[in-house]
């Protein structure tokens, strides 16, 4: 039984092995899964390697650390590839290998900070590996189409505020730094924001999908630009308002930018329209005005980015700007080759193994190895947006521009904060820096960009499908057909209700000038009758007179 050519979907995948339309791509499917095992075997080596030269003589004498991370990476990453090469054949070969190249970078430098100032935050971040890439494989294993996420848009906005507020309720959260955006639980503290960011983008795609001709088409024009009807982005504006609300009360101005960004990106990504850019720039430099005139913290943030050489602010014992000043030094003595892996010393910048470890990185390998870790996050970003462009439905498309905009963000917010362009903001850098919660969301988005662009890359059924094939499709069919008719009667009635106000209206206008002709009527009336009674009496008047006269 043959079929006609469609553009295979989820619904329609066949299972390894099985005969019908996707024989052809066979050969393409292993070609990728292939590719992608020869670079995960680059990324051990960088990895594994990395972790070794921090310290070779500490690494051979006790080499408990590099086994660990080996085992991690390796047995992790080779699951992770036997599930997509089972649950998604066709996802994107290139973005496993670059993940776990950078994770396996960030640890071996989390490790040598480890090594410098005795900690154990390179064993922790390990752990935390291990727990991400297994959210990874339950979110592949468990999501078979990410279309699925579709009918979670409003409780995915639910979940973001309580995962947002959860660090403000007694006894839970913890203030740590002076921000109050942990929660502690068994003696371990977890930040539920990394987790809200990606919630909050499954909502906006959600509402953006479904709204996108809405907020488009309706609304006032005032010259070129068409405004959206407020109650069009209510909701819109009502998850970025909970999200700053309770960031402003946590005393997080990362999370708060990044949240907020993410809003504007995917405003751009729905419309296409620049001036939702340019507005959200404003609405920033608005915001900043106001914040440092209100908050002390975002004041001495913004004193530390403009004075940061002055000897009063450096030495401030809160909101100095004794972190930016290190790791400028810092990054200026790796100069262009740096100073060898192992050989410089992170450890004299406050917090290298989390919010500064790009200097930590920059003073060890230099100008060159610091650009091509950036190479590499700006080959995942643009998988990510790739993956965005092929997928055919909206919601996948801008779930995957939103995640891929969520690592735009926090890697220009990061690179900006230590380079001294923008306030440092105590965002971390996705995949490297210390931070369980931040590694597990980045594992999460990495597993989300892989589900989404193995439906991006499914292959055109040009040969003959099997019934099951066939089946599928056609109930995929039936799916999206009951969709579109659901929204085309959703659309009819909400025309037909604006038709019957309007005409309500209209009538109401109507009956309002018919008794304002009948009260100019009946007013014009009075009033001549008003007259000839006066014109009346004053002629019996006259008479009257006369006949007096006359007697």
């Amino acid at each position: 039984m043959s079929a006609a050519p469609i553009r295979e979907t989820p619904e329609t995948s066949q299972r390894p092995g099985q005969q019908g339309g996707t024989s052809g791509a066979a050969p393409v499917q292993r070609r990728r899964r292939v590719t992608e095992l020869v670079l995960l075997v680059v990324a051990w080596v960088i990895g594994i390697g990395a972790n070794i030269l921090v310290d070779p003589q500490r690494a051979g004498e006790d080499p408990s650390h590099v086994y660990r991370t080996a085992g991690v990476l390796i047995v992790g990453s080779l699951v992770l590839h036997a599930v997509l090469w089972l649950r998604a054949r066709y996802a994107d070969p290139y973005i496993l290998p670059i993940v776990v190249t950078l994770n396996g970078l960030g640890i071996a430098m989390i490790h040598r900070i480890d090594l410098l100032m005795d900690s154990t935050a390179g064993t922790n971040q390990v752990l935390w590996t291990a727990i991400g890439m297994f959210a990874a494989i339950l979110v592949l294993i468990l999501l078979r189409d990410h279309r699925y996420l579709r009918r979670f848009t409003y409780i995915s906005l639910l979940a973001s505020a309580l995962l947002l507020i959860l660090p403000l309720l007694p006894g839970l959260g913890t203030e740590i730094n002076g921000a109050r955006i942990w929660i502690s639980i068994g003696g371990r503290s977890f930040q539920p924001g990394e987790i809200a960011k990606i919630t909050l983008a499954i909502f906006f795609a959600g509402y953006l999908s479904t709204n996108r001709d809405v907020i488009l088409l309706a609304g006032p024009k005032i010259g070129p630009v068409r405004l959206p009807r407020f109650r069009d982005l209510a909701p819109m504006f009502a998850a970025w308002l909970v999200s700053i609300g309770v960031l402003v009360f946590q005393r997080d101005l990362g999370t708060a930018i990044l949240f907020f960004g993410l809003f504007v990106a995917m405003l751009y990504l729905a419309t296409g329209r620049l001036s939702w850019i340019v507005l959200g720039l404003l609405f920033v430099a608005a915001g900043g005005v106001v914040a440092s005139q209100t908050f002390g913290h975002v004041a001495a943030r913004l004193d530390a980015w403009w004075h940061a050489f002055d000897p009063a602010i450096y030495d401030a014992p809160v909101g100095g700007s004794r972190q930016i000043v290190q790791g400028i030094f810092g990054l200026a003595s790796g100069g262009l080759f740096g100073q060898g892996l192992g050989q410089g010393r992170p450890d004299l910048v406050s917090f290298a193994n989390s919010d500064m470890i790009i200097t930590a990185f920059g003073e060890e390998l230099g100008l060159i190895g610091l650009a091509a870790i950036l190479m590499l996050f700006f080959l995942l970003i643009s998988r990510g947006f790739r993956a965005s462009l092929g997928t055919p439905d909206a919601f996948g498309k801008l779930l995957a521009g939103g995640l891929a905009s969520i690592m735009v963000i926090q890697l220009f917010v990061v690179i900006g904060g230590v380079t001294r362009v923008i306030p440092l903001t105590g965002l971390t850098t996705p995949f490297m820096s210390a931070g369980g919660s931040s590694l597990l969301s980045n594992w999460i988005i990495a597993a989300l960009l892989l589900a989404i662009s193995h439906s991006a890359r499914r292959p055109v059924l040009t040969g003959p499908a099997s019934e099951e094939d066939i089946a599928a499709f056609e109930a995929h069919e039936r799916e999206e057909q009951q969709r579109a008719e659901i929204q085309e009667s959703e659309r009819a009635e909400r025309a037909q209700r604006r038709r019957a106000r309007q005409e309500e209206a209209r009538r109401e206008r109507e009956e309002r000038r018919a008794r304002e002709a009948e009260d100019r009527a009946a007013g014009s009336a009075s009033s001549k009758s008003s007259e000839g009674q006066r014109a009346h009496t004053a002629i019996t008047d006259k008479q009257s007179k006369e006949k007096g006269a006359q007697s």
